[in-house]
C-alpha cells in the first residue's frame, strides 16, 4: 500500500468516525502489525463491543526487525494500516506511526502498545485529547533494557489512563508502577484454543498414521516445536537436545513448525524434521502425532498451543520468557528444568506414559481456561472503563460561552 493510499484509508476512517460519532462510542485498538493468530480475538472483540454499543477500529503498522523473518504478517479487511517511519539509534529501533492523531480526533479513546520505541505514544499521552490505554506485557521480557529504560517504562505505564495487561504478572507490574488497580484489566492473552482443540480432536487415526509415515515418525517418540525459528527460541540448544534425545531413544524426531533466520540450522539437523510455517489445521495434525512440545527458549503463546494440542511443554527457567510462561505449572501441565537436565527430562517423560497422560489431562483442562472468548470479554470490560473516563472528561470540561445575540 502506497503512502497516498494509507493516508486515504486513515481519512476514510476519520470520515466514517465523524458520521457515527454522535450515536455510538468509538475506540481504536492499535497493534504493531497484524498476525493470523490475532484475528479470532479481534473478531470476538468487535462483536463483544458492538453488543455494548461500542464501535471498534483496528489500526496497525508493519512488521520490523526480527519480526519480518517470521513471515506471519497479514492484512485484515476493514483494518487501518498506519504509515510508519523506522530509525535505529545506538542499536535501538524507534518507530513513528502516522495517522494516530487522526484516530484521536475521531475516536473517544485509544488503546496503543506499551512500548518505549513507539514514539507517537508520548505526544498522545501529553496532549491527552482522548483517554489513552496501554496494552502489553508489563515489565520487559524478551530484551535487556537498562535501568533507565525500566524506569521509563514504569513511568509510561503510570502515565496511562488504563492498562490492559497480558497476564496477572503484568497487572501486578502496573500496580507497582503506580496505576490504580481499578484502571487495570488482565486480559489473559491467548489464541483460539477452542478452535484448535476442536481441530485436534477431529484428526483421525488414519490421518495421524499417514503423517507419521510421511515424516518417518515413531509413536511415543516425537517432539514438536512451534514458533519463530530465531535467536530468542534458543534453536542451537534445542537441536543439540534433540540429537541427545535421539541418541537415547532411537526413532525420536523433532518436528519444527515455523520459520525464521535460523531455519538452515534446523534443516541440517539429523534429529529434526523441518515442516515450515503451518496454519491451524496443520498445527492440529502435528499435535496429534506429537507427544511433547519442546521450547527451551522464550515461551510465549506456545504455552497455550501445548494446552490445546495436549502436548505438555518442556522448557527451562530462561530469563527471556514471555508473559505466558506464567500459565505453566511445573509438574502439573508442563516441565521446567535446568539446561543440564533438559534432554534427560524429555527422555524420562517419554518413557513414563502415565506421567505423560497426567500432564496431558491438565493441559486439556487449562485450554478451556485461556480462550479468545474470555480474553475479548475481559478486554471489552476494560474498554468500557476507559470510555467512561472519556465521558467524565466531557462532562467536567468547561463550557464555552454562547456568542452574544
Amino acid at each position: 500500500m502506497t503512502p497516498a493510499e494509507q493516508a486515504a484509508q486513515v481519512a476514510q476512517a476519520a470520515k466514517v468516525g465523524r458520521a457515527s460519532h454522535a450515536t455510538k462510542a468509538r475506540i481504536a485498538y492499535v497493534l504493531p502489525y497484524l498476525t493470523a493468530y490475532r484475528v479470532p480475538f479481534l473478531e470476538h472483540l468487535t462483536r463483544e463491543l458492538s453488543r455494548r454499543g461500542v464501535e471498534l477500529t483496528v489500526a496497525h503498522g508493519r512488521a520490523t526487525g526480527i519480526s519480518v523473518a517470521r513471515g506471519d504478517e497479514l492484512r485484515m479487511p476493514g483494518a487501518v494500516e498506519l504509515r510508519q517511519r523506522r530509525v535505529e539509534v545506538r542499536g535501538r529501533e524507534l518507530v513513528w506511526h502516522h495517522g494516530l492523531g487522526a484516530l484521536a480526533r475521531t475516536h473517544d479513546a485509544l488503546v496503543v502498545p506499551q512500548t518505549l520505541h513507539n514514539l507517537r505514544v508520548y505526544p498522545l499521552l501529553a496532549r491527552r485529547r482522548v483517554p489513552v490505554g496501554l496494552w502489553g506485557h508489563g515489565h520487559t521480557h524478551v530484551s535487556a533494557h537498562t535501568g533507565a529504560e525500566h524506569r521509563a517504562k514504569a513511568a509510561l505505564t503510570r502515565w496511562a489512563d488504563w492498562f490492559f495487561a497480558y497476564t496477572e504478572a503484568g497487572g501486578q507490574y502496573a500496580r507497582r508502577a503506580g496505576l490504580p488497580a481499578e484502571r487495570i484489566t488482565v486480559v489473559q492473552n491467548t489464541l483460539d484454543t477452542v478452535a484448535l482443540t476442536a481441530a485436534r480432536d477431529q484428526v483421525s487415526a488414519a490421518e495421524a498414521q499417514a503423517l507419521r509415515a510421511r515424516y518417518g515418525l515413531t509413536a511415543g517418540r516425537t517432539g514438536l516445536f512451534i514458533g519463530a525459528v530465531d535467536e530468542l527460541k534458543r534453536i542451537p540448544f534445542l537441536l543439540a537436545a534433540a540429537e541427545r534425545i535421539a541418541g537415547q531413544l532411537p526413532g525420536f524426531r523433532l518436528l519444527v513448525a515455523g520459520t525464521g533466520e535460523q531455519r538452515t540450522l534446523v534443516e541440517s539437523c539429523p534429529a529434526a524434521v523441518y515442516v515450515g510455517p503451518v496454519d491451524a489445521g496443520a498445527k492440529a495434525r502435528l499435535g496429534a502425532v506429537s507427544d511433547v512440545l519442546l521450547m527451551p527458549g522464550a515461551v510465549g503463546l506456545c504455552a497455550v498451543d501445548s494446552f490445546a494440542l495436549r502436548t505438555p511443554l518442556v522448557t527451562t527457567p530462561w530469563r527471556y520468557h514471555g508473559p505466558e510462561f506464567g500459565y505453566l505449572a511445573h509438574g502439573r501441565n508442563a516441565l521446567v528444568v535446568e539446561d543440564a537436565a533438559y534432554a534427560d527430562a524429555v527422555v524420562q517423560l517419554l518413557c513414563r506414559p502415565r506421567e505423560l497422560a497426567r500432564l496431558r489431562r491438565a493441559c486439556r483442562c487449562d485450554a478451556q481456561r485461556y480462550t479468545v472468548e474470555e480474553m475479548a470479554l475481559r478486554f471489552a470490560r476494560g474498554a468500557e472503563g476507559l470510555l467512561a473516563l472519556a465521558g467524565q472528561r466531557r462532562r467536567s470540561a468547561p463550557r464555552r460561552p454562547r456568542p452574544a445575540a
